[in-house]
């Protein structure tokens, strides 16, 4: 590896190990934990600023040379942490030595521009990172504008978020409401067709046109959609259960109707 200038060594008394302490609990605002060597290679796929790198070489003898210089390379701040700091920083069960703080885009919401193709997924008080992680991932799959987050309660800068949406966390445009009246004034706006995902609803996800710019409303793991999204008057439609079990995973859920309207903008 070639020496990058700023590379040092740190102890645990150190502030950037306080601070990647907090982010590895629940993450913060705009600052995300990439831990693990596909979790950089994807990191290095964006342009995601790295705030800053952990690296135990120790820990890391299958991470290549030229791998490692790429992130150094990338990021503002290197450091050289031991395998006993390295243990207390990662939320891995055999770490690979390889830590960063990168950055994430944070979104405005009247910087989007939207067609009849259009697609959005709403995720109102989904409670469960991972779950979170693989809404986005699944937005991602299905090519949709934007998640929208209503009722949040997983942020989405947790670490698992990471993991669970194969790092596409960090390019899929994210926008967050206070309330949930706020996010579908800003649909209405935009004329989406919102249908509420519910078990319940008499009309099945496949009789939607899906011929104008469109949103699926998802809820949480426990509880469904919020009593708010109901009263804003919008459809439902619900994916029929034909066996015991009276509903789905939120993302999988969310990954059947994303694909039948965006099989429908399509023409597949």
């Amino acid at each position: 590896m070639t020496v990058h200038p700023f590379v040092r060594s740190i102890g645990a008394q150190h502030p950037r190990v306080r601070d990647l302490l907090a982010l590895r609990k629940d993450g913060s605002p705009g600052r995300i934990m990439v831990e693990g060597t596909w979790e950089h290679d994807r990191l290095l796929t964006t342009t995601a600023t790295i705030e800053a790198f952990f690296w135990c070489p120790e820990a890391s003898p299958e991470a290549g040379a030229a791998d490692v210089d790429r992130i150094v390379d990338r990021a503002t701040e290197v450091y050289r942490i031991s395998e006993k700091l390295l243990a207390r920083l990662s939320r891995k069960t055999r770490s690979d030595g390889l830590i960063s703080i990168a950055r994430v885009l944070e979104w405005r919401p009247q910087t989007f521009r939207f067609t009849s193709r259009s697609l959005v997924l709403v995720a109102d008080g989904v409670e469960y990172a991972g779950n979170l992680g693989t809404l986005i991932r699944t937005a991602d799959a299905a090519n949709a504008d934007c998640l929208v987050l209503t009722s949040r309660r997983a942020r989405p800068t947790h670490p698992a978020v990471y993991s669970a949406s194969r790092g596409t966390v960090l390019s899929t445009p994210i926008v967050e409401f206070d309330d949930i009246p706020s996010a579908a004034a800003w649909l209405r706006s935009h004329r989406f067709r919102v249908h509420l995902a519910d078990p319940a609803a008499t009309g099945t996800y496949r009789v939607p046109q899906y011929d104008g710019p469109t949103a699926f409303v998802v809820g949480s793991e426990g509880s469904g959609l919020s009593r708010a999204w109901h009263d804003e008057g919008f459809d439902a439609v619900s994916i029929p259960m034909l066996g015991q079990a009276d509903s789905l995973n939120v993302a999988l859920s969310a990954g059947i109707l994303l694909f039948e309207a965006r099989a429908r903008k399509e023409g597949w």
